[in-house]
């Protein structure tokens, strides 16, 4: 008999482009056997019978708030929050309080995360227009997964808006970059359209042309230089159209609540809890990011969570910040999204597990196979649960999705083979026990 730490059993295993039943033996953290393991024996047995057993899900873009904002979220509670929505691994930005743009800075980070996380992490270094010696020194340490520049300001003071400066740092580095793409130019121009006390001319200041002004630059930079980059949370249609002839150098990430929510009914019930950059827009460029979820043609789905107190929230607009929480509730919007057969859960595995650990050469994770770590998202695709407040793990205690009925819920999290959560559709509160097993990667 061979000895594995633990068995998985019953479970139906969901990896790229493949769906199977097999039972998985797991060793020091790794994928030891996947199969028929009558020859093998473990001191401890999951029975995952009725659940579909996913990679460890990715969130690409999250802002747990440290330093500087810990009293809204911090790295521990963050990625709490994270492993309750079935996130195994999350990268986080580098806009903090100060924001971290020195490798000075980004090495105290990485050290206050150490034994605090419960997922695994990795960080994102913020650029500036000036910073290139900097980034020289971050681009190769263990937890930096790529470079975050701001064309256009939002929460923080990280800019970088003068394009010939981006160019420079994109010559300058071989290292992943991302991207806020809303032009500053434009952003200073159409300060007039912001209305007091109307959280619907959000969208009206920052508007359409705001990004595709942005994108546009971005891909003849990237075609111009040959560099692979990667533009976060697109929210046109124009900007699909445009990027999906143009991913020779590209790749681009939606986040779920421009796949659910559409102006200006989100602004009418939610206010400035609906308020985030870029904005939520209306029912046309919805519908057209709808489609291009149907159709395959998003690369990465992510979050963007970012979590403000409801007393700041509830703030006159636009003395409200922008920013939503979202980490906990990524994955059961997807999976409500294979209910309604919009996609299908091997298309789950490839937006949060597969394209994450391709496009950001991440080693040894986002497929169920031997030899790699033994991350995993749990998931019953036949539960059906109301999203609300009261599960929210996040500090800031809230869900813009509060109330609404899903389809497909997240019920257990395995990351470096331990850190396992199987629990209940009525036990997702504080009782949910989980180690501080995550790691940097």
């Amino acid at each position: 008999m061979i000895t594995a730490d633990l068995i998985i059993k019953n479970g139906t295993c969901v990896t790229h482009k493949k769906i199977f039943k097999a039972d998985i033996a797991i060793k020091k953290g790794k994928i030891l056997k996947i199969g028929i393991l009558d020859k093998f024996k473990a001191k401890k047995t999951i029975n995952a019978k009725g659940l579909h057993i996913l990679p460890g899900a990715f969130d690409t873009q999250v802002h747990f708030r440290e330093p500087g904002q810990e009293y809204k979220e911090d790295l521990n509670s963050g990625s709490r929050s994270a492993v309750a929505g079935g996130i195994t691994t999350v990268f986080d930005m580098p806009n903090n309080n100060p924001s971290i743009s020195t490798k000075k800075l980004f090495k105290k980070k990485l050290s206050n995360a150490k034994n605090r996380m419960f997922c695994n992490y990795a960080f994102y270094f913020g650029a500036e227009k000036d910073n290139r010696a900097e980034i020289k020194k971050v681009e190769k340490e263990d937890g930096c997964c790529g470079i975050k520049v701001f064309v256009g300001i939002s929460t923080g003071t990280l800019l970088v808006e003068n394009y010939d400066d981006i160019k420079k740092i994109m010559k300058s580095t071989k290292k992943m970059i991302s991207f806020h793409s809303e032009d500053q130019g434009e952003l200073d121009k159409r300060k007039k359209y912001i209305k007091r006390g109307d959280p619907k001319s959000h969208p009206i200041w920052r508007n359409e042309s705001v990004c595709l002004k942005c994108t546009k630059q971005l891909v003849k930079l990237a075609n111009a230089t040959k560099k692979d980059i990667h533009i976060l949370h697109i929210t046109t249609a124009e900007e699909i159209e445009l990027l999906n002839k143009n991913k020779k150098f590209i790749s681009y990430e939606v986040t779920p609540q421009h796949l659910v929510l559409s102006s200006p009914s989100c602004y009418n019930k939610l206010g400035t809890l609906a308020q985030m950059n870029p904005a939520i827009r209306s029912s046309r460029h919805q519908n057209r990011l709808r489609k291009a979820l149907k159709n395959n043609e998003i690369d990465i789905i992510g979050s963007d969570h970012a979590p403000h107190t409801l007393s700041e929230k509830k703030q006159k607009y636009p003395d409200s910040p922008s920013g939503m929480p979202g980490v906990q509730t990524l994955m059961p919007l997807l999976l409500n999204e294979v209910s309604k057969k919009t996609i299908s859960i091997t298309n789950v595995v490839e937006l949060t597990s597969f394209n994450p650990i391709k496009r950001f050469k991440v080693k040894d994770k986002g497929l169920i196979k031997e030899g790699y770590d033994a991350d995993f998202t749990f998931v019953d695709l036949s539960m059906t649960k109301k999203i609300s407040n009261k599960l929210i793990k996040s500090k800031c205690g809230w869900t813009p999705f509060h109330g609404m009925k899903v389809t497909g819920w997240p019920v257990g999290t395995m990351i470096n083979g331990n850190n396992c959560l199987l629990y209940t559709s009525d036990a997702a509160d504080d009782s949910l026990r989980v180690d501080l097993g995550g790691r940097r990667i």
